[in-house]
Order: C-alpha cells, then sequence, then structure tokens
C-alpha cells in the first residue's frame, strides 16, 4: 500500500532528477561558510530536551499555523526552554520554506535542523546553504547506500544529522552507518495514525552513546512525562505547540514534565 511518504519522496526523487547544479561548486560554496550550531550537544544536557518545530501545515490536518511569523515563533521556543528548533521547508506538502528556516534561526542562538524530505546529496547540501546546523534522513525513504552516502556527506560539512526510525529494522540501519542521533516516529507510515506504544518500545533498544528523540505525536506534559521515562533523551514537537495558543508556556511545561519524570 502505497503511503503519504512514498508520494512525497516521489515528488521530491522527480524534482531531484531535473537539477543539474553542480555539486563540486555547491561544496565548495557550503564548506567556506561559519561552522554550524552544535545540534546534537544541545540535546545532551540532562532533563528532557524539547526540539520546537516551525510548522505551517501538514498533508493530513491542512493548515496549522498558516501565517505564523518564524522568527517571533523561534524567540517565543526559546524563551520555553526550547533546546533547538526543527523547521519545515517543504513547500507543496508543509507550507514551508528555506526562509523560514533561516528567519527563524537567525532570532535566536539556538541550532536549527532543516526539517524536509532528503533525497540527493544536494538536498544536504543546500541544508547547510540555507544555514541549517542539521538535517533530516528518513531511513524509510532510502536505501541502504544512499543513507550512508547522505550521512557521511553531512558530517562531512559538519552537519548533525538526524536519522529517522519506524521500528528496530530502521534502527539497526541507523545504527549501521554510524548514527549517534537517532529519532523514532511515532505516526504510522500506512495510517498515518500515532501509535504511542512504538517510541516506548523502541526506547529501550537505543544503545549507550546515541541521543534519541522521540517524534510525532507529542500531545502534552504527560506524553512528554512517559517518554522521558521510556529513556528518551529529546522530543521534537510541532503541532501541539503551533496550535497551543501559547507557544512558550507549552515548551516550559513539557520541559518540567521531562524533568519530573
Amino acid at each position: 500500500m502505497a503511503t503519504y511518504l512514498d508520494r512525497i519522496v516521489a515528488e521530491h526523487r522527480a524534482e531531484a532528477a531535473s537539477d543539474t547544479r553542480d555539486l563540486a561548486e555547491l561544496w565548495e560554496r557550503a564548506a567556506a561558510l561559519p561552522a554550524p550550531r552544535a545540534f546534537r550537544d544541545a540535546l545532551s544536557g540532562p532533563g528532557l530536551s524539547v526540539i520546537s518545530e516551525v510548522k505551517r501545515r501538514s498533508p493530513s490536518k491542512g493548515d496549522l499555523f498558516g501565517d505564523l511569523d518564524p522568527a517571533s515563533l523561534a524567540k517565543q521556543y526559546a524563551e520555553g526552554g526550547a533546546a533547538c528548533l526543527s523547521v519545515l521547508t517543504d513547500g507543496p506538502n508543509f507550507g514551508g520554506s528555506p526562509e523560514d528556516l533561516q528567519s527563524a534561526r537567525q532570532a535566536v542562538a539556538l541550532p536549527a535542523l532543516r526539517k524536509d524530505f532528503t533525497v540527493h546529496e544536494r538536498d544536504v547540501l543546500d541544508a547547510r546553504l540555507m544555514g541549517a546546523d542539521a538535517v533530516l534522513l528518513i531511513a524509510a525513504a532510502l536505501d541502504d547506500d544512499e543513507l550512508g552516502r547522505f550521512h557521511s556527506l553531512a558530517v562531512d560539512l559538519g552537519l548533525d544529522v538526524l536519522v529517522e526510525t519506524h521500528d528496530e529494522a530502521e534502527l539497526d540501519r541507523a545504527l549501521a552507518v554510524g548514527a549517534t542521533l537517532v529519532g523514532v516516529n511515532q505516526r504510522d507510515l500506512v495510517t498515518f495514525e500515532v501509535d504511542h506504544e512504538r517510541a516506548q518500545r523502541m526506547g529501550s533498544a537505543m544503545p549507550a552513546g546515541v541521543v534519541s528523540v522521540a517524534e510525532s505525536g507529542v500531545r502534552g506534559p504527560e506524553d512528554a512525562a512517559t517518554l522521558a521515562e521510556a529513556g528518551y533523551d529529546a522530543i521534537l514537537v510541532g503541532e501541539s505547540l503551533v496550535t497551543s495558543g501559547d507557544p512558550t508556556t507549552a515548551v516550559r511545561a513539557l520541559r518540567e514534565a521531562g524533568a519530573c519524570s
């Protein structure tokens, strides 16, 4: 059965196939940029860290906060104690853009993840060029060769790499390419429903030295406490924050719940 991920990745692969920009030139430009901020290190402190997401819409829910101001939202997240930002740059499906990432990152001192569908080396280079400090690799969207190549390229560029997994087999693949920052997406790729038991089950499978991140479906402090108890170092939260009406208080509540677990 085709999934929402299949459709979006197919769109990105078609776009990548028509991109003729020279890789060597992109590398030269990316390598000349100032060093990125340390994304993974920002998640390694005590308690449950929060990666707060700048997210305008989703394929399943439609508009969440279509006219958000990325800089203002980033400042509210920082005031609430967020450790890092995640910024959607996919336009057709999530309403994001590179400008959203640049605006949010320039407004605060927090490291920022480019949240997008990486399917080619140019996507990794673009993440660096637009100012991201980390890049997302979705194991379900990539074969083993791509996962390894893109991970190595990102590391060579100084980027941190969040490898997103959905099950134990994908976790094994992430670890095989040397991933030290691993996400567990609680959303089922077929039904798009959130499976809260997935993250709890996989939390115990994370080896020492890996910074673990629970993604998707974190509804509030109770979920944060549960995930902290399951051993996660961080949670990545978008929808419940952008629709909260008070992102600063919402982030603070997640942090406090994670600290008390």
